[in-house]
């Protein structure tokens, strides 16, 4: 897979906060908006000063959207995605960050299922 599209504007982000619907675990929230361009999916991530230093919050944010980018394929599209990291993100490994998005994703029904071939 190519790059990862991504939500850039502040009126994009609130758009989601306010017309979307949200999930949480320990590690992060997660907002989703249906939109009618149903080819893409675009996310968008955010991470509070809260959480550490420019260091440690780029580091989640690498995380989130690799885990976005490696499972895309396995999404629905047409969908504007906001993660929002808590504080417990901070030090979790990829697999524990990408556990968490996949998580999430099942409960907005995010995941497309594939078909299993049995030999």
């Amino acid at each position: 897979m190519g790059s990862v599209c991504s939500l850039k504007k502040n009126s994009d982000f609130q758009k989601v906060y306010n017309e979307g619907r949200s999930l949480a675990d320990k590690a992060l929230v997660m907002y989703i908006l249906p939109v009618n361009e149903a080819c893409i999916n675009r996310i968008g991530i955010s991470v509070s000063k809260k959480i550490g230093n420019s260091v440690v919050r780029h580091r989640i944010k690498r995380l989130v959207r690799e885990s976005f980018r490696l499972n895309a394929g396995r999404l629905a599209k047409g969908f504007d995605i906001v993660v929002i990291a808590r504080k417990s993100a901070c030090g979790r490994s990829y697999r524990e960050i990408e556990d968490s998005f996949l998580y999430l994703c099942r409960l907005h029904n995010l995941i497309i299922e594939q078909e299993k071939c049995v030999d």
